[in-house]
């Protein structure tokens, strides 16, 4: 958690977005991760993989599992990602602490391909990211809750092209927002601006 959550935090009643409110597990990931800028690329790529899972599912199920899924995807280090072989999607499967899809898995697997690719060629994930994003958190104005846009769309082809999968603009977007590329915080939630 960043000094200036963590000082929003202690000052503030906590009045959090509402989506965080219903559960003690939703309440902490929000106050010490969610919106969160997130610079570090392997950080950066863990989530998406982690938003990937979460299709279709709630992001509560994800977080009760992601102990599980860290010990199961070799703490996501992408070059011991990358070597897992039928072997290891069928052990995954069998894996009942994860989301025990084979596509998801087969998704992870070639995220992990596409992201050391872009490395190979000397692309910094991180600077990817930020760099299609401005180079600056985006704070949305309007009080309306966006599922996506236009730099969700934008960056959803372009991961695609490079290889990533469940990287619809949907999906993309819960990322971004979930490490502060875009601030989403609701007007009256306490680290809407926290400092």
């Amino acid at each position: 958690m960043s000094a200036a959550h963590a000082d929003a935090a202690k000052a503030h009643a906590q009045h959090r977005c509402d989506w965080a409110e219903s559960n003690p597990l939703l309440q902490s990931y929000h106050d010490a991760e969610w919106g969160v800028p997130e610079h570090d690329s392997r950080a950066l790529w863990e989530k998406l993989m982690l938003d990937g899972f979460q299709a279709g599912l709630s992001w509560l199920t994800i977080l009760r599992k992601r102990d599980a899924f860290r010990k199961a995807f070799k703490n996501f280090d992408p070059e011991k990602v990358a070597r897992f072989d039928e072997a290891d999607v069928e052990r995954l499967m069998q894996d009942a602490g994860i989301v025990r899809s084979r596509a998801k898995i087969l998704a992870t697997i070639g995220g992990a391909k596409a992201y050391l690719a872009m490395q190979a060629a000397g692309e910094d994930f991180s600077e990817f990211v930020w760099g299609m994003a401005g180079g600056e958190p985006i704070r949305n104005a309007g009080p309306e809750r966006l599922v996506k846009s236009e730099l969700s769309e934008q960056m959803s082809v372009v991961l695609k092209k490079r290889g990533f999968k469940f990287v619809g603009p949907v999906i993309v977007y819960a990322w971004l927002q979930a490490t502060g590329v875009v601030n989403d915080h609701s007007a009256d939630c306490f680290l809407r601006n926290p400092g």
